[in-house]
């Protein structure tokens, strides 16, 4: 291995005692190959284990707590007793290779489809419907609020029983507690809405619920992580004030790490706040000392991702590089950067492994996946 990547294969300890063997996670994507009740089919068992081989740890893509929290259909599921089996052949899978194994928890809220949800009814934390659509959700009761919120500590339960090594609650990408904090889509005049401490109020108390279920289930040191976006594109959204004082509650509450979710690393704030640093050294300076954090978004090569590790940041997550190469880090330790590959072609969905949902997806969005010999 060239030396001068050593800081990407360092170990990393947690202060709850968890070793990581090195610095390059597996982003969480949701990449559709779940049965549709939810159960690991075998292209899922065989695209994780290829992504997984070389990474310090894996986070999987959005996995439900509740029926009615699916989103695109096809996601892994953790809403009853029975997926735990299910769920134990992904944790082993994924730990095969020495990778600690994250399940990622969410609720779409009203991100969801009428379609693969239970009687097409869609929830949220208000009801304001998803932009161009004039499906509306139904906002939340007091009651389902709580409900909800134990939902969140009975998935951690059974990740814990399955054998998972921490779980991350996933407050970005703009599903239910994304849209519990945002002043867009939270219009609550109740204790769960108002005031940026109200609109804070749904995230903290799935972070306590997770890291209580955590306390009495977990028989060995077992981490709890926390996703977020830090802005909104409209008015009245999430800023980055809003996010930073969210930031400082979450790194206030003991949590194993914070994962950012970006497009690119060095992308900088839209409003609130007057910096010209990146989003992400201007978090890992607020919080970085207390709460080890992850950076991710158009992180490519070797280099790039010793670059965003200099800032600071403990961890680098990979995405679509992963995809893309799945021995992007046994490339590195066996000095074969050189042959990393960053791009696609469209030749590339059987060898890869890739689910026909997700290239769909792929070669129908531009500039999300580079692909070398699209026209």
């Amino acid at each position: 291995m060239n030396p001068k990547y050593r800081p990407l294969m360092e170990s990393f300890h947690f202060k709850n005692g968890v070793e990581v063997k090195n610095r390059i996670v597996l982003a969480p994507m949701t990449i559709s190959y779940s049965q549709q009740d939810g159960t690991i089919s075998d292209e899922l068992i065989a695209y994780y284990e290829s992504r997984s081989n070389g990474v310090g740890m894996a986070v999987t893509g959005s996995t439900i707590v509740t029926p009615n929290s699916r989103v695109f259909g096809g996601e892994l599921a953790a809403d009853h007793d029975d997926k735990i089996p299910s769920l134990q052949r992904l944790a082993t899978t994924i730990k095969k290779s020495g990778a600690k194994s994250i399940l990622q928890i969410f609720h779409g809220g009203r991100e969801s489809s009428p379609e693969v949800v239970p009687n097409s009814e869609i929830v949220s934390a208000s009801a304001v419907a998803k932009e161009g659509l004039s499906v509306f959700p139904r906002a939340l009761e007091e009651k389902e609020i709580g409900e909800i919120i134990r939902a969140f500590g009975a998935s951690t339960r059974r990740a814990i029983e399955a054998g998972f090594d921490g779980v991350e609650i996933h407050g970005a990408n703009r599903f239910l507690i994304q849209q519990f904090f945002s002043p867009y889509t939270n219009q609550r005049d109740d204790r769960w809405g108002g005031n940026i401490d109200k609109r804070m109020a749904f995230p903290l108390a799935v972070v306590d619920e997770v890291q209580k279920v955590v306390a009495e289930c977990a028989k060995q040191p077992f981490l709890v992580g926390y996703r977020l976006s830090p802005e909104e594109e409209w008015t009245p959204g999430i800023t980055m004030a809003d996010t930073l004082k969210l930031v400082e509650a979450l790194a206030n509450k003991s949590l194993d790490y914070l994962h950012f979710s970006l497009m690119d690393f060095w992308s900088k704030p839209r409003r609130g706040v007057e910096d010209n640093r990146s989003r992400m050294e201007i978090i890992y300076e607020l919080v970085g000392q207390r709460v080890p954090v992850i950076g991710v978004g158009s992180i490519h090569t070797p280099d790039e991702a010793l670059r965003a590790l200099q800032s600071g940041v403990p961890f680098i997550a990979l995405g679509r590089e992963l995809i893309i190469d799945p021995d992007w880090v046994g490339k590195i330790t066996l000095g074969k950067e050189n042959e990393i590959r960053t791009e696609l072609t469209l030749n590339d969905q059987e060898k890869l492994g890739i689910a026909e949902p997700l290239w769909l997806k792929i070669i129908n969005t531009p500039g999300w996946f580079p692909i070398a010999d699209k026209t």
